[in-house]
């Protein structure tokens, strides 16, 4: 009888079979990844035809507020062509958020259990929402208001004339802070979810979180009181928001406030 040569044509089975699950893993992320990218592409390429008038519509509460006449400038040769395209590409990637986030949540489904499958879905479709509204609410509210002030304390006699790369990247700067910034509730349910601290301890911390909001505004926006203000305040309003949506999804968060209230007392 023939016997098959040992360690060549069959894998020996009492090797666990450790690599397999890694190896999979991998392929199922660079999988999510490239439809994440897929989906980017497919938002930019629409966008990269409308990047002039999508760049006139982001400048738009600046040239409302230039006196008669002036205009934006640009420095560089090439900042009138790519200057659009990088507003347009990180457009496409805004657009697209819903869709990445979708290839993450999809990927770290499998690894999580129902309860908390149930939860992380609507957190990140609430994510999403609030990102653009933190990005709607620098547009419309807080642009007039900053760019008003920038302009109205220029000197006299000096012309403002904004250069088109310099405004693009200021402006993607506001939107990033205020998009991450009304993502606090988020933050909160996500901080009570794992146990980390509870509504009454963050209840606890106001007056220090508001300080450190403003202090916080001071970095992510420009150095004026006017646009610091408008980011603290309304990521103050979002803590608020996140303690009550922490004490309203994550169960047994109040369980467990009462508990240590019985302890201190």
């Amino acid at each position: 009888m023939s016997q098959t040569p040992s360690g060549k044509g069959r894998k020996d089975a009492s090797q666990p079979d450790s690599e397999q699950p890694l190896i999979a893993h991998l392929i199922e992320l660079r999988d999510r990844v490239l439809r994440a990218l897929i989906g980017i592409l497919i938002a930019f390429v629409p966008l990269a035809f409308f990047a002039q008038e999508l760049y006139s519509f982001a400048a738009a509460p600046l040239m409302a507020l230039l006196p008669e006449g002036a205009s934006m400038i640009a420095t560089d040769v090439a900042s009138p062509f790519f200057a659009p395209f990088k507003l347009a590409a990180l457009a496409a990637l805004v657009v697209a958020l819903p869709w990445v986030l979708y290839q993450i949540w999809a990927f770290v489904a499998p690894g999580l259990y129902l309860q908390e499958q149930r939860l992380v879905l609507p957190l990140l479709a609430s994510s999403t929402l609030l990102f653009y509204a933190g990005m709607l609410f620098a547009y419309f509210v807080v642009f007039p208001v900053v760019f008003g002030f920038f302009i109205s304390v220029a000197p006299e006699g000096v012309a403002v004339m904004t250069d088109i790369s310099r405004y693009l990247n200021f402006a993607l700067g506001m939107f990033l802070a205020f998009g991450i910034a009304f993502e606090m509730p988020i933050a909160i349910v996500l901080m009570v979810w794992s146990g980390f601290t509870t509504p009454d301890q963050l209840a606890a911390k106001r007056p220090y979180v508001l300080v450190g909001l403003f202090v916080l505004g001071a970095f992510l926006t420009p150095p004026d009181i006017v646009s610091q203000t408008m980011l603290a305040v309304p990521a103050y309003a979002l803590f608020e928001l996140g303690i009550l949506a922490a004490r309203w999804f994550v169960p047994g968060s109040a369980e467990v406030d009462a508990q240590r209230r019985s302890d201190e007392s």
